[in-house]
């Protein structure tokens, strides 16, 4: 009889992970290390990569970091280019770098902000997975994690184009799971709810928005990071083999 536990082990494959200096995407990256996986730390800045990908050596896992601005292009390819330089190919890539640089009605959202957050979080996973794509095919099984929000399923109020772009995000990725999947690829998308992290802080520092939520949300209460990485980690191994183009929501209950 195989191993259930044997199913989520990742050593042996290479993992991209944006948007991986903090917050959910340095727990899953984390998650992915602590699974064997060799982790190619991504975020803005060179120095916030490095330290992170250095605590993950003192651990004994393998892992770098590569900085890059997935809004640009060049930089999108240069995060692909020496991923394989290093490690010889691409296996997991999980897009979770996003931006959300206003807050209110959308009418109120103009031209350039509407640019910047459709760049960053629909163009940028599209380009980032379709540049790895040659390398996965190759390899013969990939994972492609797409990070939406419980926003990409029903808009929240004050983000409404930030919801937009993370509901844009979900159909993408089931379009590339139809269309990757006889390579060999998956792609599937984590919805988290309310998350305690850097992005969010504006919520859950506000305690009447945190008791409203409270109320809103069946568990009572938002989650760490750590409880995104648990199901990256399953989504980017074996043991979610058959799982292609789900959309898995780390909410909660708020969307039931």
């Amino acid at each position: 009889m195989n191993s259930i536990k044997n199913k989520f082990d990742l050593s042996g494959r290479v993992a991209i992970v944006t948007g991986a200096s903090k917050g959910i995407g340095e727990a899953m990256a984390r998650g992915l290390a602590e699974h064997g996986a060799s982790v190619v730390v991504s975020s803005r800045k060179q120095d916030a990569v490095d330290a992170v990908a250095a605590s993950y050596r003192e651990q004994g896992w393998d892992a770098i970091g590569i900085a890059c601005h997935v809004g640009d292009m060049d930089q999108l390819q240069n995060l692909v280019d020496k991923t394989i330089e290093h490690y010889g190919g691409i296996d997991i890539v999980i897009n979770n770098a996003a931006t959300n640089p206003v807050f209110g009605p959308s009418n109120d959202v103009d031209e350039s902000a509407f640019d910047k957050i459709m760049d960053v979080n629909v163009k940028a996973p599209f380009e980032l997975a379709k540049r790895a794509y040659p390398s996965m095919k190759s390899r013969g099984n990939g994972s492609v994690i797409n990070i939406s929000s419980v926003g990409g399923v029903s808009p929240e109020q004050g983000i409404g184009i930030y919801s937009v772009s993370k509901a844009a995000l979900i159909n993408l990725s089931k379009m590339q799971a139809k269309e990757w999947a006889n390579d060999g690829i998956r792609v599937n998308v984590i919805g988290p709810g309310f998350i305690k992290t850097k992005f969010s802080a504006a919520l859950w520092k506000n305690e009447h928005i945190m008791a409203h939520l409270n109320q809103e949300i069946p568990m009572s209460r938002i989650a760490d990071p750590d409880e995104v990485a648990g199901l990256a980690v399953f989504l980017a191994s074996d043991a979610g083999s058959y799982c292609t183009g789900g959309v898995y929501m780390v909410d909660g209950g708020l969307t039931i």
